[in-house]
C-alpha cells in the first residue's frame, strides 16, 4: 500500500494531516526498546556498541559476570546493586541482564516508593513483585488454526436491538501457511479479540478451535525491513496445514496464579486457574495460599507439564524503602524460589528510612549491602550521547539534518542524556508543522526555548524559593 504525502508548507499552529498508512501498527515506543542485551563478546568483554547498548563498558562487563553466575545457579541469596547518577543507564543495564537470561524471562520493574500503599502492607507489595518475577512455562497440545493473515474482513448487518446503526455479524479471516491457505468465518466476539491484539494483514496468528482465543505470534518475515534494530518481532511462515494439532507454550507467573486462586472461578486444575486471571480489586494473598500454589506447581513440574522460569525483579530508587522492607528483603533473598534481584540507587550516604539515627551508604542498611555485588555506572561522554541520540532517532523513525545530533549531544553534555533524548520527538513535530521531513537545527533551538532542562530550572529558583523566569532567558 502506497501512502501519498503533501509537500505544501503548514502553518505553525496547524494540525498535521492524518497518516494514510492505516494498516501499520501504531504502538508506543518504549525508552529502552533499542536494548537487546549487554553486547558482550564470548570472552565477556564489551563489544563497542553491540546489542544497542552504548558506553558503560565496565558496568556491562561486570553485569556479564552476574549473568554467568545466575545461569550457573550461583547467585542465590545475593543481589546486584547499580549505583550511579540519574540517566547513566541503570534501568537499561537491568533490562539487558534480563534479555541475556532469555527472551521469555519475566522482568518485573518497580520503584521503591510503590510499597507505600493504603490497600496492602509494604511487605506484601514486595512479595507480590517477587512472585510476578517467577515464571511458569506450561506446555499443552491444542487444536488450532494457524497462519499468516491474508484477509481480515468484518461483515456488518442491521442491529437487531435498535432501529438504527449496524453491528458486526461475522468476520472473514484468511490464513496462509507454507502448505496452503484457508478462509475462516468467525464469530464477532473473536473479531473483538483480534482488535484487542491489534492484528493486521501480514501478522502470524493462531486461533484455538475450542475456545476461539486469538494469539498474535509476530509479524511475517516477508515484511521484514533492513533495520538493524526494531521493536517488532518477525517470525517465519508456519509449516503444515492451517488446521492442525499443535503443542502450545503458555507463560504465566506465580503472581498470576496467586491472584487467580484468591478469586477462584470454575475448576481447580492449573489450566482452569489460568483462565480466571485478570480480575479487578486488590487483596492480600496469604502465605498459606502461596504454599498451596507452590505445591500444585511442584506437582506439575514433576509431571513434566510445566517448567519454572526464574525472572528478574528490578527495584529502582531502592533507597526509598524503609527498614521494615529492607529486613523483609533479606528474608526474600534467602527463599528457595527467589528470582534474580537487581537494585538501583543514585544516593550517597543518607538516612535509612524508618530510622532516626542510621546513616548508611546509598541509604541501604549495611547487612543488606553486604549481600550485594555493587556496580558503578559512569556519566556519558559527548560522543556516547551523540551515538545514543542517533540510535534513538533511527528506532523512532526520525530523520535528522546536518549538525542536529552534535547539537543535541552538546545539550546532553551540559544537562543530561535524558534531556537530549526528550527533545527529539517534540522537535520532529515542529519539523512536520513547518512542512519538513527532517529535524533541523532551528527546531532544536526552538525546543531549547520551549522546554527547560533540570539545571536551568534549578538556577531560576530565587533566594526566597520562588521561581524567577527572567533568569532562564
Amino acid at each position: 500500500m502506497s501512502a501519498s504525502t503533501s509537500s505544501a508548507p503548514v502553518a505553525h499552529n496547524a494540525l498535521p494531516p492524518p497518516s494514510t498508512t492505516s494498516a501499520a501498527r501504531s504502538s508506543r515506543i518504549a525508552p529502552h526498546s533499542h536494548i537487546k542485551g549487554l553486547g558482550l563478546t564470548p570472552e565477556g568483554t564489551a563489544s563497542g556498541d553491540a546489542a544497542g547498548f552504548i558506553g558503560q563498558s565496565n558496568a556491562r562487563e561486570a553485569c556479564g559476570v552476574v549473568v554467568d553466575l545466575v545461569k550457573s545457579r550461583r547467585f542465590s541469596g545475593r543481589a546486584l546493586l547499580l549505583a550511579g547518577a540519574p540517566g547513566t543507564g541503570k534501568t537499561a543495564l537491568a533490562l539487558a541482564i534480563c534479555q541475556e537470561l532469555g527472551a521469555k524471562v519475566p522482568f518485573c520493574p518497580m520503584v521503591g516508593s510503590e510499597v507505600y500503599s493504603t490497600e496492602v502492607k509494604k511487605t506484601e507489595v514486595l512479595a507480590e513483585a517477587f512472585r510476578r518475577a517467577i515464571g511458569l512455562r506450561i506446555k499443552e497440545t491444542k487444536e488450532v488454526y494457524e497462519g499468516e493473515v491474508t484477509e481480515l474482513t468484518p461483515t456488518e448487518s442491521e442491529n437487531p436491538l435498535s432501529g438504527y446503526g449496524k453491528t458486526v455479524s461475522h468476520v472473514i479471516v484468511g490464513l496462509k501457511t507454507v502448505k496452503g491457505t484457508k478462509q475462516l468465518r468467525l464469530d464477532p466476539s473473536i473479531y473483538e479479540a483480534i482488535l484487542k491484539e491489534k492484528i493486521v494483514v501480514g501478522d502470524v496468528v493462531y486461533v484455538e478451535a475450542n475456545t476461539g482465543a486469538v494469539k498474535r505470534v509476530g509479524r511475517s518475515d516477508a515484511y521484514a525491513s533492513s533495520y538493524d534494530l526494531e521493536s517488532e518481532t518477525y517470525v517465519p511462515l508456519p509449516k503444515g496445514d492451517v488446521h492442525k494439532r499443535k503443542e502450545l507454550v503458555q507463560d504465566v507467573t506465580l503472581g498470576d496464579l496467586d491472584a487467580a486462586n484468591a478469586r477462584p472461578q470454575g475448576g481447580q486444575d492449573i489450566m482452569s486457574v489460568m483462565g480466571s486471571l485478570v480480575k479487578s480489586g486488590r487483596t492480600e494473598v496469604t502465605e498459606k495460599l502461596r504454599k498451596e500454589v507452590n505445591k500444585v506447581v511442584k506437582s506439575y513440574v514433576d509431571q513434566g507439564v510445566a517448567e519454572v522460569v526464574p525472572g528478574v525483579v528490578f527495584i529502582d530508587e531502592v533507597h526509598m524503602l524503609d527498614i521494615e522492607c529492607f529486613t523483609y528483603l533479606n528474608a526474600l533473598l534467602e527463599s528457595p524460589m527467589a528470582p534474580t534481584v537487581i537494585l538501583a540507587t543514585n544516593r550517597g550516604h543518607s538516612l535509612v528510612r524508618g530510622t532516626t539515627d542510621i546513616v548508611a551508604p546509598h541509604g541501604i542498611p549495611v547487612d543488606l549491602l553486604d549481600r550485594c555485588l555493587i556496580v558503578k555506572t559512569e556519566r556519558y561522554s559527548k560522543p556516547d550521547i551523540a551515538k545514543v541520540v542517533q540510535l534513538r532517532a533511527s528506532v523512532e523513525g526520525l530523520q535528522v539534518g546536518p549538525g542536529v545530533v552534535e547539537k543535541l549531544a552538546e545539550r546532553g553534555e551540559s544537562s543530561s542524556l535524558r534531556y537530549a533524548l526528550q527533545l527529539l520527538t517534540p522537535a520532529s513535530i515542529l519539523a512536520i508543522l513547518a512542512g519538513r521531513k527532517q529535524i533541523e537545527l532551528e527546531d532544536i533551538s526552538e525546543m531549547g526555548e520551549l522546554f527547560l532542562d533540570a539545571k536551568t530550572s534549578a538556577e531560576a529558583i530565587g533566594p526566597q524559593g520562588g521561581f524567577d523566569a527572567d533568569k532562564t532567558v
